[in-house]
């Protein structure tokens, strides 16, 4: 390995440790989504694990596509700028559009009282939720949860920014193994990165007691998912 590519591959190394720490999107969708959909440990992996090939393989198509063709970085950066906001209002729309339905959900099945009298004339009232009943009777009927499919698709389009400009050396210079080293080290640590976020967030929120939040959990990951969008409108994260 040359002095030059290994240079370029830490490089790739740290852009892509700091681009995914300093990228919230990259982490606090699965993190509330795991949360508030009960996700299990193997899903909120997989998960997350293919949004972040789908958002990595489609720079990299891009680019492949940029340098074959001979298509100049300023406008394949413009592209990728463009895509990026695409998937940034995708992010706040989608967390709207579950902050909603969320809310919905936590006002349909507030608790209440039923009354019950006994054969003996003992009167008493108990609070009663559907919460559960509810749960039960989707699960039944086997319905599909399309959210990781959205978070997958939003991904796709959401771009990565600096790994085009890193490509365009060993393309310059003919390197297919330079190339896929480089696309594989920025790969292997943007994944990783979300990843053990990911994972380690999710498990620091799951042993924080949250009863009485529980109600309201589809909602605050729809806030949270939406808010997280609108940063990286205003602060460009």
């Amino acid at each position: 390995m040359s002095d030059e590519l290994l240079i370029l591959v830490i490089a790739a190394a740290s852009i892509g440790f700091l681009h995914t720490l300093f990228g919230p999107d990259h982490y606090l969708p699965f993190i509330v989504m795991s949360r508030s959909g009960r996700w299990s440990l193997r899903k909120t992996t997989v998960v997350t694990i293919l949004c972040g090939i789908g958002h990595i393989l489609s720079s990299v198509l891009l680019g492949i596509l940029g340098i074959t063709f001979g298509i100049a970085v300023s406008k394949l950066e413009a592209l990728e700028s463009f895509r990026g906001n695409l998937a940034t209002w995708a992010l706040i729309a989608f967390g709207l559009v579950y902050f909603v339905w969320g809310m919905r959900k936590a006002l349909r099945h507030k608790s209440h009282e039923h009354s019950h009298i006994h054969e003996d004339g003992i009167h008493h009232l108990h609070n009663h939720s559907h919460t559960d009943e509810h749960i039960h009777v989707h699960n039944a009927a086997g319905r599909k949860n399309v959210t990781p499919w959205v978070l997958f698709t939003i991904f796709v389009f959401g771009p990565c920014e600096p790994l085009i400009p890193i490509l365009m050396y060993p393309a310059a210079k003919n390197s297919l193994a330079g190339l896929l080293l480089v696309t594989g080290v920025f790969g292997a640590i943007t994944i990783l990165t979300m990843l053990g976020i990911v994972l380690i967030s999710a498990f620091g929120i799951n042993i924080i007691p949250t009863s009485r939040l529980e109600r309201y959990t589809h909602a605050i990951a729809g806030a949270v998912i939406s808010l997280c969008g609108i940063s990286i409108l205003v602060f460009g994260l």
